[in-house]
């Protein structure tokens, strides 16, 4: 088939990878334009660009996609289908008719449910046990396609967005491989999304990484996996700011103090009281420094029993 194919970061770049591996003509690809990423907000290219150009693929990153540019760029590429995955914008109607086979989505989630932009994220944040990936028919609608072929995926307790992602992007290439394998042959069915269920993974905003005390630490301990790589979460103490990278819960004795009060420190973590249970910090950051062990953070930074983080 002649594919063109939108998409923009790593978890997208497993399926175009797989894709050309199976001697599918990825005759182009759509992705983002370039942004400043890192702690000195250099420009670079993302991962699917940086694979397309390594094996020769043209690569296109308009700004908009309703022009006549780029509908005119499309049509003379003559394409079977349009595969995307975390390209980041919405495809315009007339897009999504041009194709022989319209345009395919590969969708990290059990949809309906975390429709939108974070579903990773917003599934271990959640406290979801299973999630997954979704192939669908893309329509005008938000992820509102019908859906032709479901992959799950355990969410372990351990799992990050990092990991889980990872894990997802191995399936979700599997999945787009044998989908399009379906399509040539007429196997693949198309089943439209249950009304039932729906929910929204709004994209991840900086300002939710600040941790509340006043929460469960179980709540808490999904966050802080849910924002692992990124925004990861914090917590104010006097004029600086920690990053916390990791954490595990424990039963609370009654003996902890008010919500954020930290009561104990060792080579295990640091144990700070919430609104229900505690949270064991085990991997922190401060500002300007490097994630340590908590056994090694505490060293060199003035927290004692009887500390309290928070604003």
């Amino acid at each position: 088939m002649r594919i063109v194919f939108a998409g923009t970061p790593e978890f997208a770049a497993h399926s175009l990878l797989a894709l050309m591996a199976t001697g599918h003509s990825v005759v182009a690809v759509l992705a983002q334009p370039d942004r400043p990423v890192g702690r000195g907000l250099k420009v670079q290219p993302g991962a699917v660009k940086r694979s397309a150009l390594a094996a020769g693929v043209p690569v296109y990153q308009p700004d908009r996609l309703d022009t006549p540019e780029v509908l005119a760029l499309l049509q003379g590429l003559s394409p079977d289908v349009m595969v995307v995955a975390a390209y980041g914008m919405l495809l315009p109607g007339q897009l999504l008719g041009l194709p022989k086979y319209g345009a395919i989505n590969i969708h990290a989630s059990l949809l309906p449910r975390w429709r939108g932009a974070a579903p990773i994220q917003r599934a271990i944040q959640a406290g979801d046990h299973m999630t997954g990936i979704s192939i669908m028919q893309m329509d005008a609608g938000l992820d509102t396609g019908n859906v032709v072929l479901v992959r799950p995926c355990p969410i372990h307790l351990q799992d990050n967005a990092k990991t889980l992602q990872d894990r997802l992007a191995d399936l979700g290439a599997q999945a787009i491989v044998e989908a399009l394998e379906r399509l040539g042959d007429g196997t693949l069915v198309a089943v439209p999304q249950s009304t039932a269920g729906v929910t929204y993974a709004r994209k991840v905003g900086k300002e939710e990484a600040l941790l509340d005390w006043s929460k469960d630490a179980m709540q808490l301990a999904n966050e802080i996996r849910a924002f692992n790589p990124s925004p990861v979460s914090r917590t104010p103490f006097g004029k600086e700011l920690i990053k916390v990278w990791e954490a595990y819960t424990a039963p609370c004795s009654g003996n902890e103090g008010m919500a954020g009060t930290v009561f104990r420190l060792g080579e295990d973590g640091v144990w700070v009281s919430c609104g229900k249970d505690v949270l064991v910090l085990t991997v922190l950051q401060r500002a300007g420094g490097k994630p340590m062990k908590a056994a090694e953070f505490i060293k060199g930074f003035p927290l004692q029993a009887g500390s309290r983080l928070g604003a």
